[in-house]
């Protein structure tokens, strides 16, 4: 089968291996129809690591992707060869505390696609994974959104942990896929008021696109100045999803005493500061967020049940062959790239 590597800081190489083989007996094996470039992905493709997480090269990454099952273990009990499934990329071991606290997300012993010392990720033609990490999606949907169901689950675990209820007036800094699907969630469970901070001018049009009350560039606006102007008795939720520091220091001025600030993105760095003297005189609450737990499902449904879009958070489509341009594009934030799609 093909395979894509990662064989040194941006660089990439097609590469020829055998098809995976079931090793366990709940494994599948699924046939890659679509995969989604991610911002983590980005990390180690231009940094070779995400905080303590090294790439050794060669190395596969990938994540985000949907497929269909051409091979099933003795175990299996759920899954038939045929289904078409969307994949949660983590890989707990179900026997843990944190596993059975309900907590598999952050499993003790969690594998996880496209990490260096876990699992090689998803760029490739064949991929074996545990039956509980696929998931059936209807006929009705495209491979393309059942493999965006992974960033939606992300941002529906990250809207239900900031408590968007109805009547919240919330604010989401970065809109990149991930505050996108924040931004869809948010939406649809109610939120009153949305404002959107983004330093890409495009980004800010599609949230506009999209509904959003407010857009604002803090590169060439004084976002906190003007967002306080229409909630002069502050915002109740910002949510974090652009991992920058001054990003965080404007939600601490934002946020009204007893807000909360939820930490979707993926800093660059491995320290960020706190105005501790604001956080502790407002009563702010500090949330982060660790991807997603149980919410594969419920995102399903909210692409098929269309409470939500997710077609419009595609700009870009590349061949397998070509994943070394769909990651560059994403790198450099070019052409108006929201979400780069790789497919076979």
């Amino acid at each position: 089968m093909k395979r894509v590597v990662l064989s040194g800081i941006r660089e990439m190489r097609v590469s020829l291996s055998a098809v995976p083989a079931l090793k366990k007996d709940n494994d599948v094996l699924i046939r890659i129809k679509s995969i989604g470039v991610c911002g983590s992905d980005i990390h180690y493709f231009t940094q070779g690591k995400i905080g303590v997480q090294v790439v050794q090269f060669p190395f596969a990454l990938g994540h985000e992707c949907a497929g269909i099952i051409e091979q099933v273990g003795h175990g299996v009990k759920h899954l038939k060869i045929g289904d078409r499934v969307a994949i949660d990329p983590a890989m707990p071991c179900f026997e843990c505390d944190q596993c059975s606290a309900g907590r598999h997300h952050t499993c003790r012993n969690l594998s996880f696609l496209g990490c260096p010392g876990q699992a090689e990720g998803c760029l490739a033609e064949y991929l074996v994974m545990p039956e509980t990490s696929c998931y059936k999606v209807p006929d009705t949907m495209s491979m393309e959104e059942a493999a965006l169901v992974e960033p939606l689950s992300i941002g529906l675990y990250s809207a239900k942990l900031g408590g968007v209820l109805k009547g919240k007036h919330v604010v989401i800094m970065g809109f990149g896929p991930i505050g996108y699907s924040v931004y869809v969630c948010a939406r649809f469970l109610g939120a009153e008021k949305i404002y959107v901070t983004d330093k890409l001018d495009y980004r800010l049009k599609v949230a506009k696109a999209k509904g959003a009350d407010w857009t604002g560039n803090p590169n060439s606006q004084d976002i906190v100045n003007e967002i306080l102007m229409h909630e002069p008795q502050q915002a109740d939720i910002v949510f974090e999803c652009c991992g920058q520091q001054e990003a965080i220091d404007q939600a601490v001025e934002i946020l009204k005493p007893g807000g909360k600030i939820v930490l979707t993105g993926i800093p660059d760095v491995s320290r960020i500061c706190i105005d501790i003297d604001k956080m502790r005189r407002k009563e702010l609450v500090l949330q982060n967020v660790r991807r997603q737990v149980d919410c594969v499902e419920p995102a399903i449904e909210l692409i098929h049940k269309k409470h939500v879009d997710v077609s419009d958070m595609i700009t870009h489509r590349y061949k397998f062959e070509n994943t070394n341009k769909a990651f560059e594009l994403v790198a450099g934030y070019k052409d108006g790239v929201m979400k780069a799609m790789i497919g076979f």
